[in-house]
């Protein structure tokens, strides 16, 4: 019999090194692809669930209640919006114009959104209803300011308006959180009622600290 029906061996030096060759690989691709979110503050997941909320929904897998729920909302936003702005040269609390400026920050891509999905359902942005109708005395829209809570918000400065901010924001928060639920109840569309969740998880928080803020000033 010839010496080629014999094992194959690799020498023990060269099995050592392949063996560590392969270790060192994995450590590295373990090492890739992982990462630290430890670190990641409220305004970073804030920013991510609405990143994730306010993807194109599927064309034709809506109903009313989606549609209610996005021009309503748009409108419930595009107030809080006017508020926040008003912080700027009103404001004399820090964190009122650290939250101000949030609320901008989150409210005005889930606006863009919404309008979006509206225009793929082919419904109209407005539901002919404006700001006079849909106010606290109107009853239709909860958490609404009427022109009167704006006018008493603009003429306000300084300690005055941080309170009074603080507490229009929490009324008109609470009336977003509402209109949520609703659109957790009655809608249809997926991405919807995940912006809706968002909501509700989003400016629960909210409320909570501008509680406490009224709490100290």
């Amino acid at each position: 019999m010839t010496s080629h029906n014999r094992s194959f061996r690799m020498p023990l030096h060269r099995g050592a090194a392949v063996v560590g060759a392969v270790t060192a690989a994995a450590l590295l691709l373990a090492a890739c692809g992982s990462s630290d979110t430890s670190g990641a503050g409220h305004e970073g997941r804030n920013s991510a669930a609405t990143q994730e909320s306010t993807k194109q929904p599927a064309a034709g897998v809506f109903n009313d209640a989606d549609v209610t729920f996005a021009q309503s909302m748009i409108v419930h936003h595009q107030q809080a919006l006017e508020m926040s702005k008003l912080a700027d040269g009103r404001a004399s609390d820090d964190e009122i114009k650290t939250l101000a400026g949030q609320i901008e920050k989150a409210q005005v891509p889930e606006i863009k959104t919404m309008q979006s999905w509206l225009t793929s359902w082919g419904k109209p942005e407005s539901s002919g209803m404006d700001h006079g109708g849909m106010n606290h005395g109107g009853g239709s829209m909860p958490g609404m300011m009427s022109e009167k809570d704006m006018a008493d918000l603009t003429a306000a400065k300084g300690k005055g308006f941080d309170r009074k901010f603080a507490e229009l924001m929490i009324a008109h928060h609470n009336g977003a959180i509402d209109m949520a639920k609703d659109e957790q109840k009655t809608g249809r569309d997926a991405a919807a009622k995940k912006l809706a969740d968002d909501v509700i998880k989003n400016q629960s928080t909210e409320v909570k600290q501008l509680q406490g803020i009224l709490d100290r000033l």
